[in-house]
């Protein structure tokens, strides 16, 4: 957060320097949808951010965009794919995606893009009543989810490398229970211990 708001703050400055109108009322009107701006005193409650301005990002930009746009929306269609891979946006030995939320009865396919693959339920970490899968290594799978919670699955060859996936059927009504056996399922992990944790906050 401290970083993006340094980096939005040497934007506004940046506009103000370049901008050939610099009377105050001309400033007031390039930022003030995006901060509040002091210019000629120091006692305007704003922590000084550069010469000659005290810069105020107004609650909608300081309020952590990042972690908003995290969390994942419901999936549309009732048929999700999801694809095996040795290397995606989060790193070697992925799910991409590797979160989806989708509505109870969907069905995902797991595809196998590279070779020595699968996709296998986590014991402890899908609802209790719902039915485990465990695909066969350098095969594609389909499971049909009718059980409402949160499933976390994972490629067995893989598992130490932190290859897993999160699901979220329905409500997360098991996330407690799911987070707890993370915490212990992640001391398993050789590398990217933190991915299942960054997997569930996504929910």
């Amino acid at each position: 957060m401290k970083k993006l708001t340094v980096a939005l703050i040497s934007l506004l400055l940046s506009n103000l320097a370049v901008s050939a109108d610099m009377r105050e009322e001309a400033i007031l009107d390039r930022v003030s949808s995006v901060a509040s701006v002091c210019l000629k005193t120091d006692d305007c409650g704003i922590e000084s951010s550069g010469p000659g301005y005290k810069v105020a990002l107004n609650n909608s930009m300081a309020a952590e965009p990042v972690a908003a746009s995290n969390k994942v929306k419901l999936s549309e269609g009732s048929v999700h794919e999801v694809k095996m891979l040795n290397a995606g946006a989060d790193g070697t030995m992925v799910f991409e995606p590797p979160v989806l939320k989708v509505s109870v009865g969907d069905t995902i396919n797991f595809v196998l893009v590279d070779p020595m693959h699968n996709s296998a339920s986590f014991p402890n970490m899908i609802p209790s009543n719902a039915e485990s899968w465990n695909g066969t290594i350098n095969e594609s799978i389909s499971v049909t989810l009718d059980v409402e919670g949160v499933y976390v699955y994972n490629c067995t060859p893989h598992a130490m490398m932190a290859m897993v996936g999160v699901i979220q059927v329905g409500e997360a009504v098991n996330l407690d229970e799911v987070k707890s056996a993370a915490s212990q399922i992640k001391s398993t992990f050789v590398m990217n211990q933190e991915r299942l944790d960054d997997y569930l906050s996504r929910l």
